[in-house]
């Protein structure tokens, strides 16, 4: 259902069972006539308008997370011009994986933009990812270190636009050696990182990837083994990514898994499966998903790492309505 047609917090008209009385049904007839002329002046307004207003009668109950070219279509001025749009929709958070490749002005300036929307900043990649060839699962010191020094480059970046959290992907499997050794090495680069990191009150979230379709070969899969990974190292600097895209393909059981590891759960991500669009296009129930989290007191960001399903101003209306959708128990 469209967010035009029908906002979130709109109420609806009742009427009773019994014989009304003429003087009720003169002024049943006048409100009547009056919720017309509303409809056809919201008919006129452009559907950027209508839908912030919509927005503006009812938040998102969770914080979800849209990222810089999403809605292009909608906000053609650049950086600014997109978060401004991002929080008229009602959007109070941002992602951007791509943070730490842009330049220390813009970092700077999407801080400020995010402080003045009253906006919180989502996760950014805190390092560079070994998508091919073993880096952190082999124990190899000179990759551990050079790791490490992009986790300490981050703190700056994160500084910057008051963020909390960045990703890390442990790498490659090491085909050579037994899957015991790679995550002892792999808890232990990530003790290393976390201690640079707690000072500062910043999370790595740790992402587990599908290797059916989009990651072949990666170390990390699974939410079981990225909780055991978070348990042996033991900080509040390292939390779990959950990635409901990633986990329909490689595992499903969504919802159980979140209670299971609900204790070392940072940060989640969206997209639907298949297809990695917005959330009513495949097969995962986005509402039961958001309305549990909700109700458990998640308190963190709902990333919006996917793609649009239909392109043009029209596809990104549609996301925005998908979420409205989502976001409604």
């Amino acid at each position: 259902m469209s967010s035009e047609a029908r906002g979130p917090g709109s109420e609806r008209m009742e009427t009773g069972n019994g014989g009304p009385r003429a003087e009720a049904i003169d002024t049943s007839r006048r409100e009547l006539f009056a919720a017309a002329g509303v409809a056809a002046l919201s008919a006129a307004v452009p559907a950027t308008a209508s839908s912030q207003a919509t927005q503006a009668r009812r938040p998102f109950r969770l914080p979800y997370a849209p990222h810089f070219g999403m809605f292009r279509q909608h906000a053609t001025g650049g950086l600014v011009a997109e978060l401004e749009f991002m929080a008229a929709e009602g959007f109070t958070a941002l992602e951007d994986n791509g943070l730490k490749d842009r330049s220390i002005a813009d970092q700077e300036l999407v801080g400020r933009t995010l402080a003045r929307l009253n906006m919180r900043m989502g996760v950014f990649v805190a390092h560079t990812i070994a998508w091919n060839e073993a880096n952190l699962t082999n124990g190899d010191a000179t990759a551990r270190d050079a790791f490490l020094q992009q986790v300490r480059e981050s703190i700056d970046v994160a500084r910057r636009v008051n963020a909390t959290w960045m990703t890390v992907v442990p790498g490659h499997l090491d085909r050579r050696l037994d899957l015991d050794f790679q995550t002892a090495n792999v808890v232990e680069a990530l003790k290393r990182a976390a201690a640079l990191l707690e000072p500062h009150g910043l999370v790595i979230v740790i992402e587990p990837l599908n290797t059916l379709r989009d990651h072949p070969g990666q170390f990390l899969t699974r939410i079981p083994q990225a909780y055991q990974v978070c348990k042996a190292v033991g900080s509040p600097s390292l939390k779990i990514l959950f990635d409901m895209y990633h986990q329909q393909i490689t595992e499903g059981n969504i919802i159980p898994n979140i209670n299971a590891a609900w204790d070392e759960i940072g940060y989640f991500q969206v997209g639907d499966n298949p297809g990695r669009r917005e959330p009513g296009t495949g097969e995962i129930n986005y509402r039961n998903i958001f309305r549990h989290i909700h109700a458990k007191g998640y308190q963190g960001i709902v990333g919006m790492e996917h793609g649009n399903s239909r392109q043009g101003r029209d596809g990104e209306r549609a996301v925005i309505d998908a979420y409205v959708s989502a976001d409604a128990w």
